[in-house]
This record gives C-alpha cells, structure tokens and sequence, in this order.
C-alpha cells in the first residue's frame, strides 16, 4: 500500500490537522500570548495521538470507514453529525477565542482553568478507552453486519451504554472552562444536549437492530449518567 494512503499516514494528518484547527484559536483571538490555550491545545494533540495510535495499531478499518461513509448508515444520522462534529467544535473555537479578543466573560481563577484542562484530558482518556475496547466504533450510526457487528460490554461499557459520548461532553464543557469563555460554555452545553439526542435515537436503533442489545441495556441501565439518565 502507498505510503500516502497508509492508515499511519492518514492517523498523521489527523493530528496535523487538529493542530490546523486547533491555531484557530490563536487567529480569532488575536494573540499568541494565551497560556491557557497553549495548554489546552498540548492536551488535544496529545488525546489525538493517542486516537490516532489506536486506530491504526488496533481499528485500522476505521480509518477507511472515515473516509468512505457506508451506504447503510442511517439518515436521519447526518444532521447530528454536522453539529456534533462539525459546526459544534467550530464554533467552540471561534466564539472561545473571539471572547478572549473582545473580553466577553471575566477571566477565570488559575485552578478553574486547571479543572478545565483536567476535565478536557479525562473526558479525551475516557473517549478514546472507549474506542481502544470497541471495535465497531463508527463515526455514523449503523448496524454493520458487514464486520459482524456485536454488542461490546467490556471497559467503560460496563458502566454506561455510551462513554465516548460522554467523554466528549466532559471534554467540551471542559475546554470552555479551561479558556474563560461563558459564551463557549453555552455553545458546548446546546451541543452536548443535541448529542444526549443522538445517543436516545442511536440507543434506539441498537435495541432495535442489534441481536444482544436489549438485554445489555437491561443489565446496563443508564446511557451516559449513572443513576441518572
């Protein structure tokens, strides 16, 4: 295979291209001198090498998956997906960084900052444990009978139905409290409610579609909180 299109390579630009989109930040606020971002785009690259070192020594398919969505991935999946993994982080960036530009929210306290910054790195470990477990992790929601697709109730799975999604709320509740943006913090809870959406809808199609899975939920109750929801 070329080098060009190897999963190694394609796990590369993945990071490089986090890096890209984490910059933004610096652009839209128009300073470099932002330790707090510094920080917490340290901590991102870090998650995603470790995603992307997952992904090519454990679910290399993946990969191609990314880049050829499957026809049989459900409809109703794509708005969710443009939110949660487009225009959601997108506008977690712009808005974190212009508010750092025009002085929107009051600065933080250092340790507030620190507890954003841990809780973007937990929420990162959390999501990729759950891919390193799960070997049907897909970007869209689907039943893949092609890979013989199963129920997976190892790791975080034990705990809650959907950990990755958890750890993504974690993460950008996170990163807004680690950069001092309220506005950021607003954007980041509208997007985890549309994402605590799309795990009602995708736990739906599971218990639907997936031989095994209503008895999973069943001896796991809750989808992302425990004791809660």
């Amino acid at each position: 295979m070329p080098v060009a299109t190897s999963p190694a390579s394609r796990a590369l630009r993945l990071v490089i291209a986090t890096v890209v989109f984490s910059a933004v930040l610096f652009l839209t606020a128009g300073t470099l001198a932002w330790p707090a971002a510094w920080c917490y785009l340290a901590i991102i690259t870090a998650v995603m090498a470790v995603y992307g070192s997952i992904i090519v020594r454990i679910h290399p398919d993946l990969i191609e998956e990314r880049h050829h969505p499957p026809a049989d991935a459900k409809k109703w999946d794509k708005p969710f997906v443009a939110i949660v993994g487009v225009a959601g982080p997108v506008a977690l960036i712009v808005l974190s960084g212009l508010d750092r530009r025009w002085h929107w929210s009051p600065p933080a306290a250092a340790w507030v900052q620190i507890a954003g910054l841990i809780m973007v790195a937990a929420g990162g470990a959390l999501s990729n444990y759950a891919v390193a477990v799960n070997k049907f992790f897909s970007a869209l929601v689907r039943i893949q009978h092609d890979r013989g697709h199963y129920v997976i109730d190892t790791g975080p799975y034990r705990f809650v139905r959907h950990p990755s999604y958890v750890g993504s709320m974690v993460y950008m509740i996170g990163m807004a409290v680690a950069l001092s943006s309220r506005v950021a913090l607003l954007a980041a809870i509208v997007v985890s409610l549309v994402l605590a959406v799309r795990t009602a809808l995708e736990d739906r199609t599971l218990q639907a579609e997936l031989d095994g899975y209503t008895e999973y939920a069943r001896r796991v109750r809750f989808r992302l909180v425990p004791g809660l929801w």
